[in-house]
């Protein structure tokens, strides 16, 4: 096996601490920082801030009626909800309590919501709503550690701080002193493309090993308070907290004091952006692909179509070039010019002051990620898992590589097994599943190498690059291995693809069933003239042109024996409700290949 670990700089440390917890951040901030602003509420008229001696008055008085329902040390406590202020309070109200936060996705089935508080334990829930109260009723019968059931919006913060009144300062600081590196700070619960989700075992150690790294790492991002021009380091938060990306966000801003916005509702996220002004993103492959596809179908509508593609390439263009360090003259010219016309009102969009993001969860795509850079938006692409405290390697902005998900953070170790799989090790690196000691001993070898699942490689630089999971890799009738997600994600990159799923094992070539984006085609139906619902549009000749096309483009990037030869394309989508895309927005494999059988075998014959 190769190995590859990043030299520790001698500001770093590859050891988890011996003391301490999550919350100290929060005590000190409250203390050494009492007026520095953490938190910005949605108002009537913009944002509330809310400061560090606010926000930690808050987390005790919650933790406060966790103690008096009779939370103890250790307890499981579920939070269902959408991403907003009460999830990241009640999230750190649970560890000051030295109890271990359970988070479940508030699009989660009656079933799963099951699975996850029985499996855990879970001696109390809150959720978000009467909707998730009603799913947590349907099954609470079968959950008999279950005690309590608090909703956010029946005041579930009012009563719990109401609840804990009568207990004493002494009482909670001693429960909050108990908690240590090794004690669980929370149970994620993996989505799982198959079976039921695992819980993941994060201790405080875990996250304090990573962000110890993190956020020196990533320094233009978090910053030491103030922004380059002038104003306070931001960001402003819209995936869900139920998945570890954005979690370690929210913990990696608490240690740096950056001032943090919630935003659930996606169809309102750039009147959000233009009012908060975030300086720096967090995002999932998918919401970069909606940006750059809805700018073009504006610009198209516009009638500014060509123009808005002639900027998109010239921003590509200068992207490659400048990492080259060979920008011509000409070059830069064009982009001089389209940073006028185009690329300063896609950076207003945004708020006008990001200048970077941070991209996971999925491929990005070169494409893209010169496309961002391009216009002023250096998208820092990382990787890592729920098992792994989220990023086990990112890009930087002193050490860049687009295509590559970046180099190990220091004290991180990579292996490339024999296979192709990416092994890796670090203080990030989880205790194991819940109750699960067979999927732990899968996971983890006896000298902590964590098995990712994931197939790779390393560079002579350290920088990794994926190609694809191991157990998905197609070996055709001929014998030709085969990585899906490369093209998968270069067809779904077109502004008409919502999803596309890659077939041909054991099959004479390779195939692909190809889902359509409901915003995109109604674009697309009225620039066209065409009239009907997305179902009745799949047939439609020149729409079928045009994903022909994007088929075309995606098997430029691999060879005639790996190239798509036949696809269809489905009259509906696959969507999370359907069982058929996780919350992070991943493919269920298994479930599109189980339900999707017939259009499979149609390909063939």
């Amino acid at each position: 096996m190769r190995e590859y670990a990043t030299p520790l700089s001698p500001v770093h440390t590859a050891a988890i601490p011996s003391t301490g917890s999550l919350t100290d951040d929060l005590v000190t901030n409250a203390q050494q920082h009492p007026d520095a602003v953490l938190y910005a509420r949605p108002a009537a008229d913009g944002w509330s801030d809310v400061t560090a001696a606010e926000f930690h008055e808050q987390v005790r008085a919650v933790a406060k009626g966790l103690l008096a329902a009779g939370v103890e040390e250790g307890d499981r406590v579920g939070l269902i909800s959408k991403t907003r202020y009460e999830w990241t309070l009640l999230d750190y109200a649970i560890w000051y309590a030295g109890a271990v936060t359970v988070p479940i996705y508030e699009t989660s089935s009656a079933h799963q919501i099951r699975w996850i508080l029985s499996d855990s334990g879970a001696v109390a829930v809150i959720t978000e709503n009467a909707d998730h109260r009603g799913r947590v009723g349907e099954v609470r019968a079968d959950l008999e550690d279950l005690s309590h059931v608090w909703t956010i919006d029946d005041r579930a913060v009012e009563v719990l701080t109401a609840l804990g009144t009568d207990v004493d300062d002494d009482v909670l600081d001693a429960r909050r002193a108990a908690v240590t590196p090794l004690s669980v700070a929370t149970l994620i619960y993996t989505s799982g493309t198959t079976g039921d989700p695992k819980g993941c075992m994060l201790t405080h150690g875990n996250f304090a090993f990573e962000l110890g790294v993190a956020v020196h790492e990533l320094q233009e991002l978090f910053g030491n308070g103030d922004a380059p021009d002038g104003e306070q380091q931001s960001t402003l938060l819209f995936l869900p907290l139920a998945h570890v990306f954005a979690r370690i966000i929210q913990i990696g801003c608490m240690k740096a004091r950056v001032r943090m916005g919630h935003s659930a509702d996606v169809s309102q996220l750039l009147p959000a952006l233009a009012s908060f002004r975030p300086s720096f993103l967090l995002a999932v492959p998918r919401v970069f692909e909606k940006v750059f596809n809805g700018a073009s179908q504006r610009a198209t509508a516009d009638g500014r179509g060509a123009i808005f593609d002639r900027a998109a390439e010239t921003a590509i263009a200068w992207s490659r070039a400048d990492e080259a360090g060979k920008v011509g003259l000409r070059l830069r010219a064009k982009h001089a010019l389209f940073d006028k016309l185009v690329y300063g009102k896609l950076r207003q969009a945004l708020g006008g002051r990001c200048d970077y993001a941070i991209s996971g969860g999925a491929p990005l795509g070169e494409r893209l990620g010169h496309f961002f850079r391009g216009i002023g938006l250096t998208v820092l692409e990382g990787y890592g898992l729920s098992e792994t405290t989220a990023a086990l390697t990112v890009n930087l902005p002193g050490a860049l590589k687009i295509g590559s998900v970046g180099r190990p953070l220091p004290g991180t170790a990579v292996r490339v097994a024999e296979d192709g799989e990416l092994l890796f090790r670090g203080g990030q690196v989880f205790s194991g599943y819940w109750n699960n000691e067979a999927a732990t001993r899968e996971a983890l070898d006896s000298d902590g190498w964590f098995r990712t699942g994931d197939v790779g490689e390393v560079d002579s630089d350290g920088f990794v690059r994926i190609t694809g999971r191991k157990k998905e890799i197609i070996v055709t009738a001929g014998g030709k291995n085969v990585a899906p997600a490369v093209l998968e994600d270069r067809v779904r990159a077109h502004p008409l693809v919502s999803q596309c799923l890659v077939v041909g094992d054991g099959r004479p070539f390779i195939g692909a069933l190809i889902t359509l984006d409901e915003e995109g085609v109604t674009a697309w139906a009225e620039q066209h003239g065409r009239k009907g619902d997305v179902g009745a549009l799949a047939n439609d000749p020149d729409l079928r042109t045009e994903i022909d096309a994007a088929v075309a483009e995606a098997n430029k990037a691999v060879s005639k024996a790996e190239s798509i030869r036949k696809h269809r394309i489905l009259e509906a989508d696959w969507t999370e409700e359907a069982g058929y895309v996780t919350p992070s927005l991943k493919l269920k494999r298994t479930a599109v290949m189980r339900d999707f059988t017939d259009e499979v075998e149609a390909l063939y014959n």
